[in-house]
């Protein structure tokens, strides 16, 4: 039984230029951070991030939200979890400042994470273990499908589980290969042309064949010579990537794409406003067959399917500390397998809860195994911190989500 809870505000400023996009110069990165301890004293650890000021609103939101499991156990919390989560993102005091977005929806990404963290520890064995341990309907109880029945109904979504439920042991020898990662933080906005060089070099002798290079330029010409800086030194074999941060309008990001298309990028990622749809699916027609990647700014499940019919994207991108938290993760992901489109999350947890979720989504939900970020400016502050070895995610083997933070443990 949750007897206990704690919300931490946890910021981390970074080194150097690391971190900056062309939005954020100097970023903080940000934890709202819940804990849910229980009466065997076990506690469970999830969070939202953040970029800085603003991140206590969150946790002031998180305290609301996590007050209401006090004296509820979390088996009992957990063997129905899609109605409280329906519940709480409901609740008539903050629906009003959402629905299902911005501060609140942040905050209950934190307990929702902590309780999937929680139940994981209970049970003794890493998040991914119990996850793919669970039955279909088990899953599905964990849901919310709310607003997305016109594309994914609970009935469709257990049918889609148990479809691949025949070939889940075939996917499982990843678990002994490790999940591939891609590099993010060779080409930070502030870096110089020359340590975004040597970042690629280093990329590349560390096992990456994959990496992710900022743009967004006031000057566009200072993208395009960075991005083929990036494709001279990666060379033709390697899978680069271009992360505008939201930058262009639509009549700018047309011929500044169609530029940026003769290096060859695997995908352009947030070229305009994460709302406007409509300009999404305008610039995906235009420039193919370049595609598009989004999701780091997308709030909800609601606005991913509208993405999905509009075919908008052909890389999504959900966060788990962003959307809320791993209930809702999962049913976006379920989402993107019925459409056919690859998940590859953006960690804003650094990749330690991530790490779980895609041997899920690879071995339950059919996901195609392509690559999960890796940005490891916080490693030294988790108590597991997640291992990489020659650009693969080795498989994590505590017991729970991996979000466990050295300084709120001491």
């Amino acid at each position: 039984m949750i007897y206990k809870i704690a919300v931490k505000d946890a910021r981390y400023p970074l080194d150097g230029s690391a971190g900056s996009d062309a939005i954020h110069r100097d970023p903080i990165y940000s934890y709202a951070v819940t804990e849910l301890v229980d009466d065997s004293g076990v506690t469970g650890t999830g969070f939202a991030f953040t970029l800085g000021e603003g991140n206590q609103l969150v946790c002031q939101a998180a305290q609301y939200y996590a007050q209401k499991l006090v004296g509820k156990g979390i088996e009992e919390i957990m063997a129905d979890f899609g109605v409280l989560f329906r519940q709480l993102s409901d609740d008539q005091q903050f629906r009003w400042l959402g629905p299902n977005k911005g501060v609140v929806h942040l905050a209950l990404a934190s307990v929702t994470n902590a309780c999937y963290d929680l139940w994981a520890k209970r049970r003794g064995v890493p998040l991914w273990k119990l996850l793919t341990s669970l039955s279909p309907e088990a899953i599905v109880n964990t849901l919310d499908f709310s607003y997305l029945e016109d594309e994914l109904t609970r009935e469709q979504a257990i049918s889609l589980l148990t479809m691949e439920q025949a070939s889940k042991a075939d996917r499982e020898s990843i678990l002994k290969t490790g999940y591939p990662g891609y590099d993010t933080s060779i080409g930070w906005f502030n870096y110089s042309d020359e340590k975004v060089r040597e970042n690629c070099k280093k990329a590349l002798a560390d096992g990456f064949t994959a990496m992710k290079l900022k743009v967004g330029s006031a000057d566009p010409a200072r993208d395009i010579r960075r991005a083929h800086i990036v494709r001279e030194v990666a060379g033709d074999h390697v899978k680069v990537m271009l992360d505008a941060n939201q930058q262009w309008n639509l009549p700018d990001a047309i011929p500044i794409c169609k530029d940026l298309a003769t290096m060859n990028p695997y995908w352009i990622e947030e070229p305009t406003h994460p709302d406007d749809i409509l300009a999404h699916r305008t610039l995906a027609k235009e420039i193919a067959p370049v595609k598009l990647a989004l999701g780091e700014h997308v709030p909800n499940k609601v606005i991913f399917k509208n993405y999905l019919q509009a075919q908008a994207a052909a890389f999504v991108q959900v966060d788990a500390v962003r959307v809320g938290g791993v209930s809702e993760f999962l049913t976006i992901s379920l989402l993107c397998k019925k459409f056919g489109i690859p998940v590859v999350p953006h960690v804003g947890d650094m990749g330690q809860l991530h790490q779980h979720l895609v041997l899920y989504n690879h071995i339950a939900m059919g996901h195609e195994a392509l690559f999960l970020e890796h940005i490891p400016h916080l490693q030294k502050h988790f108590v597991h911190p997640a291992r990489i070895q020659n650009g693969v995610y080795e498989t994590p083997q505590e017991p729970g989500s991996s979000c466990d933070l050295i300084a709120l443990r001491n």
